[in-house]
């Protein structure tokens, strides 16, 4: 793993959001994206070399809409970037971790993501991202 590449947190209303956290860090998000396979809306801020992904539901089945009805509004997971994101998957399971998709998939802003299930890291969402070369 090579560095946090995003801290991920869920919201009820991304347009209220995105007006609050601009206000929090004195800058305009600088993208919102639709990932329908997740049944999210997501928007970016760039904070000093860090990244905030705010994430909204689009539907009440998705795993955000279900993460706040659980927890409410908050960090819902921390993403770290990685160069190959299959051998660090294969890594990750021989040192006894869940992956919960071992097939990389397509993410938010042209990354592909995999997620290791919160059980098997101290209750935290964590996600791999790879930048989708192409």
């Amino acid at each position: 793993m090579n560095k946090i590449e995003h801290i991920g947190i869920a919201v009820k209303n991304l347009e209220a959001s995105n007006d609050l956290f601009a206000k929090l860090f004195n800058a305009p998000h600088y993208k919102v994206e639709e990932v329908a396979s997740e049944g999210v809306n997501t928007s970016f801020f760039q904070v000093g070399s860090n990244k905030i992904e705010l994430l909204e539901a689009t539907n009440p089945d998705s795993p955000i809409a279900k993460f706040i009805e659980k927890r409410g509004e908050g960090i819902h997971h921390i993403a770290f970037d990685v160069d190959d994101i299959e051998s660090e998957i294969d890594r990750l399971e021989k040192e006894g971790f869940t992956v919960l998709n071992k097939v990389p998939k397509k993410g938010a802003d042209n990354k592909l993501v995999a997620f290791l299930h919160p059980k098997s890291t101290n209750s935290v969402l964590i996600e791999l991202c790879q930048e989708i070369k192409e």
